[in-house]
């Protein structure tokens, strides 16, 4: 991969406040101006950036609806009322599901939790799922990250004598449900102060609202703080605000003390003995938990998720690492298919989207399919299977281009769909396919901009290998953790060299282990260049290259820098800076 490198200098008057903030914080300047970047000029305001406090979060009563959501559920369990606790079956709604199960069971017995079948509910709130609440006694559901375009279902819950709660976290319709209260920082009149929480965030304002009124400590709630970060990263919900301090606090937890399922994932992760980042959740963490809604049933993850006993969690974990391996080869195999019909479309090229259909293939794959195509070919991206006379999609984004808002321009055609600027879903006739297909490419044409198709590499800074030492690493250490709206620093050294010891490693000799030095220094440093070997022959040339890279920790030498080098380019070509 080739990126366009996109480097903006401070000007003189930025410089000047990078100087003063990194002298105040003792930190270096090119920090100072991450933090600037950031928002965050000042040095109280940084050191709450540094240091998160669950002191900070926002009173979860200012959520339009919590009152209403905390008295229905005291009623309810004042009455001992049967309670369903329901959620999606991806990463966020299990670990919603299981946080706010595992919360309320400590005082409650009378409930139950419920995640529908990918392939014969669909997604969101199902009629057959009201009917197993029925069928049992239920009288409060309470939905967590979906529920919010529940119109119909939610009428039919209603009148079989059945109350919801909607927890969501995605734009709203025209419409809103007849839910006794809906939890949803996105409602245009709600006028909460943070609107990017995940559904799991929302679940856990409910608990906190509920902690609150109840006089619970709010100490109780730090144990499942761990689900808070697992479904931030995984969901990439933008980790700034009240996200930053969730998933600070819910690393936290995660490194020291997790619950028992999520130690039995650490454990066949093979991660045990790490500092686990987001990173770790999302490569790790997340597509196991997802793998068993994608191959058979979510319920199967929330059941490992709220296991009490360390050797029936470790079962269960095994179980879905191996929904993951099945996931993995019916992935690798549709992406190969898709990438075959995208070569095949005349003039694609030319096309600013991509929409691919295909009747066979799997349900639950086709939005990791579709985040592989966006990542490849720099386009908006809709991958669709079919679902007998229906069609389901999953829509994926690249930067700044709301998808959402491109799918329900197609409205009049879906029968569903729902989701946020970067990833939707729906649903439509599979005899209209073709006709979205052309009326979405026409959308994306009309909005999206030539610089959003592009593979853009932003640069934070320009170092020289001898400002890389453990103080800078140590400060960027701090900016952790890492996400949408606070990405990892990307920074660029120019004119580097092999230090001779360069040399091609991978299963498939598909990757690169660097040493290198700098032109105006003799350090040496290493670094590891991943799908790069194409230019290990340029590298071994002895000519000089420049690279992009991140700051990473050497996992096999304690204490040891090691850069993660996202792209190398030739010296001698001239920078595509703007």
């Amino acid at each position: 991969m080739h990126f366009k490198w996109k480097y903006e200098p401070p000007t003189s008057k930025e410089s000047q406040a990078e100087k003063e903030l990194g002298a105040k914080l003792n930190v270096n300047p090119v920090l100072a101006r991450l933090l600037i970047k950031r928002g965050i000029t000042s040095e109280p305001a940084a050191k709450r950036f540094f240091r998160p406090q669950l002191a900070d979060l926002i009173d979860p009563f200012l959520m339009k609806d919590m009152d209403v959501a905390v008295d229905r559920l005291n009623d309810a369990m004042g009455r001992k009322e049967r309670i369903l606790v329901y959620g999606d079956y991806d990463v966020d709604g299990c670990t919603a599901v299981a946080l706010v199960y595992k919360f309320l069971r400590l005082f409650y017995s009378n409930i139950d939790y419920y995640i529908p079948s990918r392939y014969d509910e669909g997604y969101g709130v199902s009629k057959k799922g009201i009917d197993f609440a029925k069928e049992t006694g239920v009288k409060l559901i309470i939905i967590l990250d979906c529920g919010i375009k529940a119109v119909e279902e939610i009428a039919y819950a209603k009148n079989l004598g059945i109350d919801f709660i909607v927890c969501d976290h995605h734009v709203t319709d025209d419409a809103l449900p007849e839910a006794v209260a809906i939890l949803d920082p996105k409602r245009e009149d709600d006028s909460y102060p943070f609107k990017d929480l995940c559904g799991c965030g929302v679940g856990f304002k409910f608990m906190q609202a509920f902690a609150k009124n109840n006089g619970i400590p709010f100490s109780r709630l730090i144990p499942l703080l761990d689900f808070c970060a697992v479904s931030i990263a995984a969901d990439l919900v933008p980790v700034v605000s009240e996200n930053r301090i969730l998933a600070y606090h819910g690393l936290k937890q995660l490194n020291t003390n997790p619950s028992v399922g999520l130690k039995a994932i650490i454990d066949i992760c093979g991660l045990n003995g790490r500092t686990l980042a987001m990173s770790d959740i999302i490569f790790k963490i997340g597509p196991r938990i997802n793998a068993s809604g994608r191959m058979e049933n979510g319920k199967e993850s929330v059941n490992l998720l709220v296991e009490k006993n360390f050797s029936d969690a470790l079962s269960k974990a095994k179980l879905i690492d191996e929904y993951n391996e099945q996931r993995k080869d019916i992935d690798k195999q549709m992406t190969e298919e898709a990438n075959q019909i995208v070569a095949r479309i005349e003039g694609q090229n030319h096309h600013s989207s991509i929409v691919l259909y295909d009747e066979n293939w799997k349900k639950g794959v086709i939005g990791i399919v579709a985040s592989r195509l966006t990542e490849l070919y720099f386009r908006p991206t809709v991958v669709i299977t079919r679902d007998g006379d229906f069609a389901t999609g999953s829509a994926r984004s690249v930067t700044d281009f709301d998808v959402y808002s491109a799918i329900k321009s197609c409205r009049d055609l879906l029968i569903n769909f729902g989701g946020h600027t970067y990833a939707a879903g729906l649903t439509l006739r599979w005899e209209d396919v073709a006709k979205f297909r052309e009326r979405f490419q026409a959308y994306v044409e009309q909005h999206i901009m030539p610089e959003q198709t592009e593979a853009t590499l932003k640069i934070d800074g320009i170092l020289d290998f001898k400002d890389i030492d453990k103080h800078l690493h140590s400060d960027l250490r701090k900016f952790a953790p890492f996400g949408p709206a606070n990405p990892k620093p990307v920074f660029c050294t120019k004119n580097v060299y092999d230090y001779g010891t360069s040399k091609v490693v991978g299963r498939e000799q598909e990757h690169i282990k660097l040493e290198l030095v700098d032109s105006k220094s003799s350090h040496v440093v290493n670094g590891i260049a991943f799908g790069q070997s194409a230019a290990a022959h340029y590298i071994k040339s002895r000519r000089s290259f420049d690279i992009a890279y991140t700051i990473e920790d050497n996992v096999f030498k304690h204490n040891a820098v090691q850069l993660q080098i996202e792209d190398i380019r030739p010296t001698e070509k001239e920078d595509e800076e703007s």
